[in-house]
């Protein structure tokens, strides 16, 4: 499965960034997971494809617990969706789903640390394995 999560702000702040870049090594075991940091809606348009599974990460979208996401995407594995694009800071956009990660408003680099926390989350579970070390 490759995830790509795109991010529309200015300067992400850097203990997000480490964070990011630390769910990103946990997660090479299990998936291939990108951060693709972008400062216009534009830049978005450019780099979006039409073959990826496009879900908007918003307040206003989907609650899911840690498990139903897992579910999820155990589902797409077996169905062939390997491209999944997760956007942030758009609502803008055409999706195929919309998540909330929370139904407050929350900083976007934030939102997107809980995004690659709730991925990595996921994973140890339909892995069966202990979150917390």
């Amino acid at each position: 499965m490759n995830f790509k999560i795109y991010t529309i702000l200015d300067k992400p702040d850097k203990f997000y960034l480490q964070a990011i870049k630390e769910y990103t090594k946990r997660l090479n075991r299990y998936c291939k997971t990108s951060f693709i940091h972008l400062k216009s809606h534009e830049q978005l348009q450019k780099k979006l494809t039409n073959k990826s599974y496009r879900i908007l990460i918003t307040p206003k979208g989907n609650h899911l617990t840690s498990e139903e996401l897992a579910h999820k995407i155990n589902s797409w594995g077996v169905s062939g969706t390997s491209d999944i694009s997760i956007i942030i800071g758009s609502t803008d956009l055409d999706s195929d789903e919309q998540i909330a990660i929370s139904s407050m408003d929350m900083d976007l680099g934030l939102t997107t640390t809980v995004t690659f926390e709730q991925i990595y989350r996921a994973y140890r579970i339909l892995n069966n394995q202990p979150y917390h070390k």
